[in-house]
């Protein structure tokens, strides 16, 4: 006796079903990746609520400004840097916002950096010359020991004008390698008051310089 065939089952309502699950589970990710401390996006994600704006005469300004010591620096195409963290002389954690309205010349450095030997001293020459309400030079060692190596290394390259930023873990080099900036040490960025990347450098440059003053007033003068 042949068997009543069962009634077929609409395919189209399961494919239907599967992809609103697939959906609602998408959407679930992107919800909960969206939050900072989720790991998919870093606590620093704040840096896109302020807009750095292409500035094409500051860019060829900078463009102008490269001669002599500081021929190597690049204008940079802008990008936010005020949330990169490290640690103020006090052992108090800081980002690049803690000196906005300044421009600033970010420098990373580390003790058995030989480069970073020779250009710290004009670091600290630019510190004296320039600091001020509208400038700063914010040199950054990385080592990852304790601070007495670095102490030692600014004492006997005469620094008296730089105070000592740190970041043990290294996690701001890491972040600006992240970012395409830094691929050795020393790296230096001059950013801008609204913490606007405008210019960029991998490896040493005399920052005590005419060439290199000039650059900095080009970037103080626009921010």
């Amino acid at each position: 006796m042949d068997e009543e065939p069962r009634p077929r089952r609409p395919m189209g309502r399961y494919v239907f079903i599967g992809f609103l699950i697939l959906l609602i589970f998408t959407a679930v990710l992107y919800v909960f990746g969206a939050f900072p401390g989720n790991g998919s996006v870093s606590a620093g994600s704040d840096r896109a609520a302020v807009s750095c704006n292409e500035n094409e005469a500051l860019a060829q300004a900078i463009e102008n400004a490269r001669a002599g010591e500081v021929a190597g620096v690049l204008a940079s195409e802008p990008q936010n840097l005020s949330d990169l963290v490290f640690n103020g002389p006090n052992g108090e954690a800081m980002t690049l916002a803690d000196f906005s309205g300044k421009t600033v010349l970010l420098n990373l450095w580390a003790t058995w950096c030989v480069p970073c030997r020779e250009e710290m001293p004009a670091l600290d020459r630019l510190q004296t010359a320039r600091a001020g309400e509208d400038f700063e030079v914010v040199a950054v060692n990385i080592d990852t020991g304790s601070l007495e190596k670095p102490r030692e290394f600014l004492e006997e390259t005469a620094v008296k004008a730089l105070p000592l930023y740190h970041d043990s873990s290294t996690d701001i080099f890491n972040a600006m390698r992240a970012r395409g900036l830094a691929l050795g040490l020393p790296v230096t960025v001059l950013v801008d008051g609204d913490g606007c990347l405008r210019a960029q450098i991998n490896g040493p440059a005399d920052w005590s310089s005419d060439e290199a003053i000039r650059m900095v007033d080009v970037v103080t003068e626009a921010s």
